[in-house]
């Protein structure tokens, strides 16, 4: 058993290019970089939140790589879960005003000394050490069929020293190039998971649980609880040792606003949070990262199963009016958010 508090947030750290398109980008000979990664925004949100958090990867050794260092450090997260190899920093370009699930991501992943983990390169039993949580993502094993293997190597050492293990099923369809599909690699990884968050259409790609088509033809809020509730079922069907599911749901609404609710799925009941409503979105990036840090959040302090998904969603939501890949939300401004919000309805 793992004796310890602290959780580990394993990734890829990638830098995030953020171009202003129409050329102002060349003419101004600037654009914005912000240093991100999914699992490095879990942690981000669990340091301003307190929480004791290990970020774990890859990195160069160079100056950028001990600048970066120094910065997520100075943020309270841990870097002693941070190895060097390899010759490259991963990272993406997102216009302006793009959303990363769509076509505007242009991914510089290839040959970053992330992609080039492979199995017995990390002594998991050591970056572990005092961890009580072990977190991935579903990016990670779409990269390639080694770093998936490594991934399966950390679960199955975490699993073995009685870590809780929580994966976010973030699918990005440019990732997953290597000639397997995502059905063919993450269940034997989710079978390691204690807690699992998507969404019904996440869930269907990348662990082949059934999802109906029919209520997309006419979706009203009542029929996607009904479908989260029967894709919950059908996870912990699959995956005994998984826990908690919590499903996302998150539509455009307005014209450049979104509808967002959410759920979690533990001991046979389906728990609901309000309903967020925004006409104006800043940044899309890192919501859902923002959501996946509050569940452990809420988890980790072991909350009443309303109060984890509340807080949440109230996170998520937060975060989609912050520009820039992680959250600076603390636990009032959450909490401010989730108020406001219960007041109204």
């Amino acid at each position: 058993m793992s004796t310890g508090n602290t959780i580990c947030c394993f990734g890829e750290l990638l830098l995030r290019f953020s171009p202003q398109l129409n050329g102002e980008w060349i003419k101004q000979a600037n654009m914005p970089v912000f240093v991100g990664g999914a699992e490095l925004n879990v942690a981000n949100a669990l340091a301003n939140w307190k929480v004791p958090v290990r970020y774990s990867t890859v990195l160069p050794e160079n100056q950028l790589s001990a600048e970066i260092e120094a910065y997520i450090e100075e943020k309270g997260i841990e870097t002693s879960g941070i190895r060097h190899f390899g010759s490259r920093i991963g990272a993406y370009y997102l216009p302006q005003g793009a959303d990363l699930k769509n076509a505007g991501v242009i991914y510089d992943r290839a040959f970053s000394s992330f992609s080039e983990l492979k199995v017995n390169k990390l002594d998991w039993e050591q970056i572990l050490e005092g961890c009580s949580w072990f977190h991935f993502s579903a990016i990670s094993p779409a990269l390639n069929q080694d770093v998936a293997d490594a991934c399966l190597e950390a679960l199955q050492v975490a699993s073995r020293l009685g870590i809780t293990i929580s994966v976010d099923l973030n699918y990005r369809a440019k990732l997953w190039q290597f000639g397997k599909k995502p059905v063919e690699i993450m269940p034997d990884l989710a079978q390691y998971c204690d807690v699992i968050m998507g969404n019904i259409w996440a869930a269907n790609t990348l662990l082949g649980i059934p999802v109906d088509k029919t209520v997309e033809q006419n979706p009203t809020q009542e029929k996607y609880l009904a479908h989260s509730i029967a894709t919950a079922e059908n996870i912990q069907a699959a995956f005994p040792k998984c826990k908690v599911v919590a499903n996302t749901f998150r539509f455009d609404a307005f014209e450049e606003g979104i509808q967002y609710y959410t759920t979690l799925y533990k001991d046979g009941i389906q728990y609901v949070s309000p309903e967020f409503t925004t006409q104006k979105v800043v940044d899309k990036v890192g919501s859902g990262d923002c959501f996946m840090g509050g569940l452990i959040y809420g988890l980790h302090h072991q909350h009443t199963p309303q109060d984890i998904i509340d807080f949440a969603a109230a996170a998520a939501f937060g975060k989609l009016q912050e520009y820039g890949d992680a959250s600076q939300q603390t636990v009032e401004k959450v909490k401010e958010t989730l108020n406001n919000v219960l007041s109204e309805n």
